[in-house]
C-alpha cells in the first residue's frame, strides 16, 4: 500500500509537470510559399518572441490593435475593462484612446463592421481573433502580418505569402510602405553544404530564386526594424489575448510542483519509516 501511496504522489507529480506547460500556443500552422531571407527554406514560419510579462510591447500591440483590427476583427470573448486592468492601462486613458464609437469600458470587444456586409465585400466575415495564437500559433501570425506584397491580380491589390490568396486587404501598409514580391540572384548550393564554385574562373555560382519580400524604400511611415517590432508587438497582444492568465497559471503550477515535490518526500520517508516496523 505504501508503495501505492509513493507511486500515486509520482505520477500526480509527473501530471502537473506536463499541466504547467504552455498549452495554448499551438505547435504552429505551416507558412505557405513563405521564403528565408537565405533563401534556403520555405514555408517554414520566423520565429515570434513573446513576452506575456513584457506590458509595454502588450501596450503598444493593443494600441495597434484597437486602431487598424478592431474595425474588422473582433475580441469577443474579452471585455475592454480586463484588457485595461491586465496590461496596467488605467481606465479613464484605455477609454478615451482606445475605445471608439460609443462602446463602454466593461464591454465586450466587438468589431465595428457588420458582418453581413463584410461577407458581401470580401466573401467571408473576418473571423474573431481572441483564440487566433491559440489556433495557428504566434509565429505564424508574425509571419503572416510581414508578408503581405502587391499583387495587381488581386480584387484588393495584395496577396500574402503566408495566406496565398487570402481575402484581406494590407491595412498596415501606411506603416510598412508598399512591399514587393522580387527575385535575388542566390548561391548554388552544393550537396556538402558549401557553395559552389566555376571550377575554371573559382568564381561563385548563382541562380535567380524568385519570392523574397522588399519594401520600397521611403514610402512607410516606419523603418522596417520598426515594423517588424510593432508586428511583434501585435502578435504579442494576440497571445496574450489567447491565454490572458498565462503568468498567474505558470506561477500557481510553480507553486503546486513544489507543493508535490515536498509531499513526494516525506511520503517517501514515511514509506520507509513504516517498512522498517515490517522488519
Amino acid at each position: 500500500m505504501k508503495k501505492t501511496i509513493l507511486s500515486a504522489s509520482l505520477l500526480a507529480s509527473l501530471i502537473a509537470l506536463i499541466a504547467s506547460a504552455n498549452l495554448s500556443a499551438a505547435a504552429g500552422a505551416p507558412c505557405g510559399n513563405y521564403l528565408s531571407e537565405d533563401g534556403l527554406t520555405k514555408g517554414e514560419c520566423k520565429e515570434a518572441y513573446v513576452d506575456a510579462s513584457d506590458k509595454a510591447s502588450l501596450q503598444r500591440g493593443a494600441q495597434v490593435y484597437m486602431n487598424y483590427c478592431l474595425g474588422c476583427h473582433s475580441l469577443k470573448y474579452a471585455r475592454y475593462k480586463k484588457v485595461s486592468e491586465d496590461l496596467e492601462i488605467p481606465l479613464s486613458m484605455f477609454q478615451d484612446n482606445l475605445i471608439f464609437g460609443d462602446q463602454k469600458i466593461g464591454d465586450l470587444i466587438l468589431a465595428g463592421m457588420d458582418p453581413k456586409e463584410a461577407k458581401e465585400w470580401f466573401g467571408n466575415a473576418p473571423p474573431d481573433l481572441t483564440l487566433e495564437a491559440g489556433l495557428r500559433g504566434p509565429d505564424w501570425i508574425y509571419s503572416y502580418l510581414t508578408s503581405f506584397y502587391i499583387d495587381e491580380s488581386r480584387p484588393l491589390g495584395v496577396n500574402n505569402k503566408v495566406y496565398e490568396n487570402v481575402g484581406m486587404p494590407h491595412v498596415l501598409i501606411d506603416m510598412q510602405g508598399t512591399p514587393r514580391s522580387v527575385c535575388r540572384q542566390m548561391p548554388l548550393i552544393a550537396s556538402n553544404g558549401g557553395i559552389k564554385q566555376d571550377p575554371l574562373t573559382g568564381e561563385q555560382l548563382t541562380q535567380e530564386k524568385c519570392g523574397f519580400l522588399e519594401v520600397d524604400n521611403g514610402t512607410g511611415e516606419m523603418t522596417p526594424e520598426e515594423f517588424d517590432q510593432a508586428m511583434l508587438d501585435l502578435t504579442n497582444f494576440l497571445a496574450y489575448m489567447t491565454d490572458p492568465l498565462k503568468i498567474e497559471r505558470e506561477t500557481i503550477g510553480t507553486y503546486v510542483l513544489l507543493y508535490l515535490f515536498i509531499f513526494t518526500m516525506l511520503s517517501y520517508l514515511l514509506y520507509r519509516e513504516f517498512k522498517k516496523d515490517l522488519h
